[in-house]
Parts: C-alpha cells; sequence; structure tokens
C-alpha cells in the first residue's frame, strides 16, 4: 500500500513508509530500520537510514543563447549534473564502507 500521491523523496522517509505499511498490515519486521526505530523512535530513521537513497530527476530543457554560437553551456549543465549523481554515488559508497 504505498502512497503514490505524496513520492517517497528520502531515505528516510522510505524507511517509514515501509514500517508504516508493514505496522498497518499486521505484520511485524525484522529489519534493520525496524530495530533502529525500536531502539531509538524516528530520529534513528532519520539520522541511521537503512534503505538505499532514492534519486528523483527533473528534465528541464534549455537553448542555446544566441551570444554563444560556438560554446555550448548545455553541456556543462549535463557534465555538472553527472557530477553531482556520481559524486553522491561515490559518497554513499565510501559510506557504507566506512560503516562496516
Amino acid at each position: 500500500m504505498s502512497r503514490s500521491f505524496w513520492p517517497i523523496g528520502e531515505v528516510a522517509q522510505a524507511d517509514y513508509e515501509t514500517l508504516r505499511e508493514a505496522v498497518l498490515s499486521g505484520q511485524r519486521l525484522e529489519t534493520l530500520a525496524a530495530a533502529r526505530f525500536e531502539r531509538r523512535g524516528l530520529a534513528g530513521l532519520i539520522a541511521w537510514p537503512a534503505a538505499e537513497p532514492l534519486f528523483t530527476a527533473v528534465l528541464c530543457g534549455a537553448q542555446r543563447p544566441p551570444w554563444t554560437p560556438h560554446v555550448d553551456p548545455r553541456l556543462d549543465a549535463l557534465a555538472a549534473g553527472y557530477a553531482l549523481i556520481l559524486g553522491a554515488a561515490r559518497d554513499a559508497e565510501g559510506a557504507r564502507r566506512a560503516s562496516r
């Protein structure tokens, strides 16, 4: 029973929604998120989420400005977007390895 009206936007929310769904259906979850919630409450889910990161992207079109006929700033924006995504993935992997 996922809430499609309000899509999940971050990792802690994904953990919370999973626990909420289990409680509403009468199940007992034996997961890391459930243990953190039981031990530390909602703050435990927010501070130490267990789910994988969820990324939401919005695509915005851009046109080349007429005063830059030989330089396309759209390529710079595309490269910066990829750098942001790869940097976040690298940071998440580093944090995951450090927590082991």
